[in-house]
């Protein structure tokens, strides 16, 4: 599903002739083609893709959202078991990449068969194009989490590692604001510039991602070259630990699937919906470029589990009760008016010398 048919859908959501037809490749905002309302055919299929009432740019496949439900449903469950087997409970975040796969695909089918319930196109899309920011935090916790254990110091160019996980799952949080601010622009009843700025935002939020991507990507292969050099030395945490090098792999392999599926976006969105941009017309691309490319990151995923690794009490960060929190709040908040009483005192000091050394 492209977002370029998500921004058709909103040109098209209420069928009339006067409504301005989508804007070529998303270059001007100031349309003055008009789109009529077509006869839906079986299953409400409307084959002209600029008509008002056209909600999907092609005739969308049941069997292959089926088939992509079905694998997406699986792998759901395989994760929830590996959840329960490795005890990892922060996977709750790509359970939740997992689930938004599943049901945008469930959603799709559904569609499939109902083309004219603009509602379930809108869900489907919506999940699409947001659910691998959970798989790609997931990432980023897993890669934290790898230095905390593996890493002599627990820390990479002087971060620890959970801060390495908060940092960057803030950066995906980020993203996913960019990207959702983008999405919600695209709202039945939105006029054309809106929808033309809804794409640039989302285009924003998208390469914003990819942006930290390489970025956490140079941090990953930092740690890669810190860790031979430990390993290498028979000496550290990484002596008596090993398996850090195939969980770091599947990282690397996640990261790429999702750049493909990243660069697949923006190339796009970047053509626009111009009949020389075959890309939203043809569902193939969809399944090829992102439900694919998705089902393969999440497959890899359950495959190189980063429990098969992450195994103890120090493969979590550490974390304090509520009495040992207020304990720290307590020590924290007097020794800063420790340091403030010490401060206030040697200003006293320094007067009371100034004053003797005056007389």
């Amino acid at each position: 599903m492209a977002s370029t048919t998500l921004a058709m859908i909103v040109v098209r959501a209420t069928p009339s002739t006067t409504l301005p037809a989508l804007p070529s490749a998303f270059k001007t905002a100031t349309a003055t083609a008009s789109c009529t309302t077509a006869i839906p055919g079986k299953h409400g299929f409307v084959s002209d893709p600029m008509a008002c009432n056209a909600y999907w740019s092609y005739n969308p496949s049941f069997a292959a959202a089926i088939l992509f439900s079905v694998l997406f449903g699986l792998l759901l469950f395989t994760h929830i078991a590996e959840a329960f087997i490795y005890k990892k409970t922060y996977t709750w975040v790509l359970l939740m990449g997992v689930a938004w796969e599943f049901v945008s695909f469930c959603t799709r089918a559904a569609s499939t068969l109902n083309q004219q319930n603009l509602t379930l196109v809108i869900v489907s899309q919506i999940l699409l194009l947001l659910a691998p920011l959970w798989i790609n935090a997931f990432a980023y916790m897993t890669l934290g989490r790898l230095i905390h254990f593996f890493h002599p110091a627990r820390r990479i160019w002087r971060i620890p590692g959970a801060s390495v996980a908060k940092y960057f799952v803030w950066a995906d949080v980020v993203s996913f604001l960019i990207q959702g601010t983008g999405g919600s622009m695209l709202s039945p009843g939105s006029d054309a510039s809106t929808q033309k700025l809804g794409i640039d935002v989302y285009m924003a939020g998208v390469g914003v991602q990819e942006g930290f991507i390489l970025l956490f990507v140079l941090l990953a292969a930092t740690f890669q070259r810190e860790m031979g050099r430990v390993e290498r030395s028979g000496a550290g945490v990484a002596a008596g630990r090993g398996g850090w090098r195939g969980a770091v792999g599947t990282l690397y392999a996640v990261l790429v699937l999702i750049s493909i599926r990243i660069i697949y976006r923006l190339v796009e969105y970047s053509r626009g919906s111009n009949p020389n941009n075959p890309l939203p017309f043809h569902e193939a691309y969809v399944y090829a470029l992102d439900a694919t490319p998705m089902m393969l990151a999440v497959l890899v995923l359950a495959v190189g589990h980063p429990g098969r690794v992450l195994v103890g009490p120090e493969s979590h960060f550490p974390s304090l009760s509520r009495k040992e929190k207020r304990a720290a709040k307590r020590a924290k908040k007097a020794e800063k008016a420790e340091r403030k009483a010490g401060r206030r005192e040697g200003k006293r000091g320094v007067q009371l010398e100034e004053g003797v050394f005056r007389r």
